[in-house]
């Protein structure tokens, strides 16, 4: 699937939140961005700004992913995933995909503990099945066993191809940051966020702080996504009046919510 370490937490938080507080999904974009942030049950603890994460859901929609579901009369842009229609998942499969995206790889038995609260697995031999569903689709993989590791772990495959750049290592046991393309790879770190501890870890593509003033498994509160056409990281935005801003998210969910039925009305079409 190819997608950035962004992408995939948006996408897991969606998944997680379906299930474990469904009155409160679809998401608004505050909604989501608390989920992608939380400090419990991730790994590792990232600090998405609103810009990376409409930036991720904008990516996401183009590939049908996630959409816009708040109706006309809606006071805020809501968003889901369209994930178990992409790639034709059942509940089982959507709730071991979720955690692997927002905990690393993970071994079967904490796999099993981890997803109770969005899918309960019978007994262990299921959840094998399972796994191996995803393994045989390409979505998932068996992780080789490291020298005194005494069970075998498990990983999602959604992530974008090797060589690219990855946001950080994480301080959870996994250890796993997901890579992000090196188009997206443009990360900057203000003082303010140095001084809070928050930054990126060395391992990391970071911009404008040396690696040793950072807290590895945090992602700046200020990443920016480049210009996929240029690759380079758009200036920072100045600051503006609150209710300017207000007004500019909500045209740009109108924009995506018009873009989709656009493309739903061309598809019923048969353009």
């Amino acid at each position: 699937m190819n997608l950035d370490a962004i992408e995939i937490r948006v996408l897991g938080a969606l998944l997680e939140k379906q299930r474990v507080t469904p009155d409160a999904y679809p998401l608004t974009l505050n909604g989501l961005r608390a989920a992608c942030n939380q400090a419990t049950a991730r790994d590792p603890v990232l600090d998405l700004d609103e810009h990376s994460i409409r930036a991720a859901l904008q990516s996401l929609g183009r590939r049908r992913y996630t959409r816009l579901a708040s109706g006309a009369g809606s006071r805020a842009a809501k968003y889901r995933h369209l994930l178990d229609e992409a790639l034709g998942i059942d509940a089982g499969q959507q709730a071991l995909l979720a955690v692997l995206m927002l905990r690393g790889s993970q071994t079967p038995g904490e796999l099993r503990q981890r997803t109770e609260r969005l899918h309960s697995f019978r007994d262990a031999e299921s959840l094998h099945a399972t796994l191996s569903i995803l393994i045989d689709r390409g979505l998932a993989e068996r992780l080789p066993r490291r020298p005194g590791q005494k069970e075998e772990r498990y990983a999602h495959r959604l992530a974008a191809a090797s060589g690219a750049a990855t946001v950080g290592t994480g301080s959870g046991p996994s250890g796993s940051g997901a890579p992000i393309p090196a188009e997206h790879a443009a990360m900057a770190t203000t003082d303010t966020d140095v001084a809070d501890g928050h930054g990126v870890d060395g391992a990391g593509a970071s911009v404008g702080k040396p690696a040793e003033a950072s807290l590895p498994g945090q992602l700046s509160r200020t990443v920016q996504v480049a210009h996929p056409q240029t690759g380079s990281a758009p200036a920072p935005r100045p600051d503006t009046d609150p209710a300017v801003e207000a007004r500019v998210s909500a045209l740009e969910a109108q924009v995506i919510e018009l873009k989709n039925e656009l493309r739903e009305l061309r598809d019923a079409l048969g353009e």
